[in-house]
């Protein structure tokens, strides 16, 4: 399917050329960006993210401004930038890099070693501090305010839910939140990728600042999810973190889906099965009770 004429025009202008291919990218990523492979005739190659949503297009401006301004070997490198309309982002092609699933042990402690790595780098002014983020800390309440949408995936029966919201809400904004450490704020596995000698972690609309633990945290409910260990396999002092993400995917995934992002709710329910136990266990609450348990694959 070739380009629209506004994407040709797009590209070409953060390039400052014309590309030659054109390979549209299906799939991948919870927001609806136009992807693009486009190749050069000299043979060079770039990762095309068109905006397509004034929504999507703010993320993609955000974007930008994370690529120009933090420098690290975990991020990819930036080819091109047009702020028009739409706008268009060139990043370096990781096509032919390794996108797990699966996952072995080495790639597990590549991505503890990027996280450190993202961790230590300067944070920019500009970025959102964690412990503003209000929605990500009031899930148990939201719930318990109404408790039938999240009681309807089938994870926990009512009986196990009264029994447990006490003790999960009064965890559900730990006191260690803030810090000054740089944060991708958005880490799922489908956001990290390696090669031989780099691991990388794509789509930084969402950069953040507070504890580097919280990052980390927020990778192991995918992580488990795709087959990798459990989270406090990995990371025992991140169970801190494992209340608030559990109470925020449990409470997002039952919502109506977002036309701008169809995949959230998806992929926010895949988090909740294993994040919801990890919490439990981290509380010493009784496991999950539910129909649906934890998929591992």
């Amino acid at each position: 399917m070739p380009a629209a004429p506004t994407t040709v025009d797009a590209v070409t202008r953060a390039a400052a050329r014309a590309p030659a291919r054109w390979t549209r990218v299906v799939g991948g990523g919870v927001a609806p960006a136009e992807r693009w492979v486009v190749e050069f005739d000299d043979g060079a190659r770039a990762f095309a993210k068109i905006g397509t949503t004034v929504l999507v297009e703010g993320w993609l401006r955000r974007e930008h401004r994370a690529y120009a301004e933090i420098a690290g070997h975990f991020m990819p490198q930036m080819l091109g930038w047009s702020d028009g309309s739409p706008p268009a982002l060139l990043l370096e092609d990781l096509t032919d890099a390794r996108w797990p699933p699966p996952w072995d042990a080495g790639l597990v402690q590549r991505g503890l070693a990027m996280l450190q790595a993202v961790g230590s780098i300067s944070c920019p002014e500009w970025a959102t501090p964690v412990h503003t983020q209000t929605q990500i800390f009031s899930g148990w309440s939201h719930i318990a305010a109404d408790p039938d949408p999240f009681l309807g995936l089938g994870l926990v029966t009512r009986s196990w839910l009264l029994a447990a919201l006490p003790t999960l809400i009064a965890h559900e904004r730990p006191p260690e939140l803030d810090g000054d450490a740089l944060l991708h704020f958005d880490v799922r596995s489908d956001n990290m990728c390696f090669t031989s000698d780099r691991a990388m972690l794509v789509d930084w609309n969402a950069v953040g600042r507070g504890n580097p633990l919280f990052d980390l945290a927020a990778w192991l409910p995918s992580l488990s999810f795709e087959g990798g260990p459990a989270p406090e396999d990995v990371s025992v002092e991140a169970g801190v973190f494992a209340p608030a993400l559990a109470g925020y995917f449990c409470s997002r995934a039952p919502q109506p889906g977002i036309r701008d992002a169809p995949h959230v709710r998806r992929v926010q329910l895949e988090q909740a099965t294993t994040s919801l136990p990890w919490a439990a266990r981290w509380l010493g609450l009784p496991e999950p009770d539910g129909a649906r348990r934890a998929k591992r694959d």
